[in-house]
């Protein structure tokens, strides 16, 4: 695991990103980990430990987007108990797979997600209001890609609402809102499943994702208000963006580094 020392400037570089994150996170209903991960390479931790450590910054703000969203009424339980149920198993594998796989596999891979995820949101026509109805076919297309995500999440640490979001407002039709309350909700079990393992291998700076996750609680809430008073359209546009921005920064670092 890289760790350094806590510099007054690495500090204040871990809350301004904390801050960044949690508000994206309440924005788009995401862990945050597409932010933290880059700034902790960039900071000298290697693609391992980074992806570690952004698990464990992004449960706090997780914690507190689910009960802003909670508020609401914009969570579907069962939906996120089935996500969950197959996050935390994909999790296992995930981090496994962190361990296993070259430096240069987990960069790319990264890349890929994002691109795949972004393209995404300039195609959807996210709703805002309608209603989801459960069946059988759907509960186990949801449990499958909880098991997809909980294996990205445990490998690129990512809380896996860049995954969850675009796939339930696009395959399972779920409004937007709720899908984000949703993807919230299912990620906390998956980063708790995620860090035990990564703990266990020691690959988790528990200092720095605590530095990390509280400031992120701070700005989260602030993230859900935006988002209401935004149209769904406009939020899937600027989630695109948001994600072709961090495409085009990571594929630079991973040339940097080839």
């Amino acid at each position: 695991m890289t760790s350094s020392a806590l510099t007054s400037r690495k500090v204040i570089t871990y809350c301004a990103a904390g801050l960044i994150a949690g508000f994206l996170s309440g924005f788009f209903g995401i862990g945050g980990g597409t932010i933290i991960v880059p700034l902790l390479v960039l900071c000298g931790f290697t693609q391992r430990s980074a992806a570690a450590t952004s698990l464990v910054a992004i449960l706090p703000s997780a914690v507190v987007g689910v009960i802003a969203y909670l508020l609401s009424g914009a969570v579907h339980y069962p939906a996120a108990i089935l996500l969950a149920c197959g996050i935390i198993a994909g999790a296992q594998i995930g981090t496994k797979l962190l361990v296993i796989l070259p430096e240069k596999t987990l960069r790319w891979a990264f890349v890929i997600c994002l691109a795949v995820m972004g393209a995404q949101q300039f195609i959807i026509e996210p709703g805002r209001g309608t209603a989801f109805t459960l069946t059988p076919g759907l509960g186990a297309g949801l449990v499958l890609l909880g098991v997809l995500t909980g294996i990205l999440s445990g490998l690129l640490g990512i809380g896996g609402g860049i995954i969850v979001v675009p796939c339930l407002t696009t395959l399972f039709h779920v409004s937007d809102l709720t899908a984000r309350g949703t993807s919230l909700l299912m990620m906390i079990p998956g980063t708790i499943s995620g860090t035990v393992r990564n703990k266990k291998n020691n690959l988790t700076d528990i200092r720095v994702g605590a530095i990390i996750g509280v400031c992120a609680c701070l700005t989260t809430t602030f993230g859900k208000l935006a988002v209401e008073h935004t149209s769904p359209k406009t939020a899937a546009v600027l989630f695109g963006v948001y994600i072709c921005i961090l495409i085009i920064r990571s594929v630079a670092v991973a040339l940097k580094k080839d």
